[in-house]
């Protein structure tokens, strides 16, 4: 489940940056903003799933056991 920070960070990004009425302009985020708010989501994501997102396996040669 999203944090509200969380959902505000990506509705944020999802929003316009600026609209206008009579003329209806809109300016979206820079690229590298909607790059960075995506890689902050997915690092949070990532930080409260289980294990340490590193795997150790015992590796035995082919030939002997």
């Amino acid at each position: 489940m999203a944090e509200p920070l969380d959902t505000a960070i990506q509705e944020s990004a999802a929003a316009p940056k600026k609209a206008s009425n009579d003329a209806t302009s809109v300016e979206q985020h820079p690229l590298p903003d909607q790059i960075a708010a995506d890689k902050y989501l997915e690092s949070k994501k990532a930080s409260r799933a289980k294990g340490l997102g590193i795997k150790l396996v015992k590796i035995a040669p082919g030939g002997t056991v």
